[in-house]
């Protein structure tokens, strides 16, 4: 669940109702529930980009990393992980120059550098779908990552999951094969009344 909608106080009433996965994509708002995250049995995913400087705070605080896209975050991960971290390397598929992310052709050069890293274990693509109501576009972008990965898959074995949808576009991710989604608006019962 993206818990950026909800409070800290509201976090074990999610769990008490099955939901054990959190994600972040703001470093200061992830800090602020880490406490809260610790109390319970769950998987603490980090969504958004990390600045060099924020590295040191989230490193063993986090347990997945869906944004991966700079080499330099990576090797200050592996710095300061103490144990090994699940990564997802971040592609801009709807190459939008705003978008974080590397480009298509990026991507195989980067797992090669990944390789490296002892403390990072690099398990799938994430990427972001544009923000438009064109249906088309959002499920050729969804395909394209799930074509690429799969491209990539016998050279890197571990490439299993793809992290791809929000509470907006979810359905055409799992379409696409997504294994990890990103929602919050969706899951709360204000937006289902609506």
């Amino acid at each position: 669940m993206a818990s950026k909608y909800i409070d800290a106080d509201d976090i074990a009433d999610f769990v008490a109702n099955g939901i054990t996965d959190f994600g972040e994509s703001r470093v200061e708002a992830f800090m602020e529930k880490v406490e809260v995250f610790d109390q319970h049995p769950v998987k603490k995913h980090f969504l958004g980009p990390v600045q060099s400087k924020k590295v040191k705070k989230l490193a063993n605080h986090i347990d997945v990393l869906h944004s991966l896209d700079r080499l330099k975050i990576a090797k200050l991960f592996n710095q300061y992980q103490q144990k090994p971290l699940t990564v997802f390397i971040q592609v801009n598929i709807s190459d939008e120059p705003q978008k974080h992310g590397l480009a298509f052709k990026d991507v195989p050069a980067f797992l090669t550098e990944l390789k490296a890293f002892d403390k990072l274990e690099v398990v799938g693509l994430m990427g972001m779908a544009s923000h438009t109501s064109n249906q088309s576009l959002i499920e050729s972008e969804f395909a394209k990552l799930k074509q690429l990965r799969d491209s990539l898959k016998d050279h890197h074995p571990s490439l299993q999951y793809l992290s791809m949808g929000m509470s907006n576009d979810y359905a055409l991710a799992l379409k696409h094969g997504a294994t990890h989604l990103r929602l919050g608006r969706v899951l709360l019962k204000e937006d289902q009344r609506g």
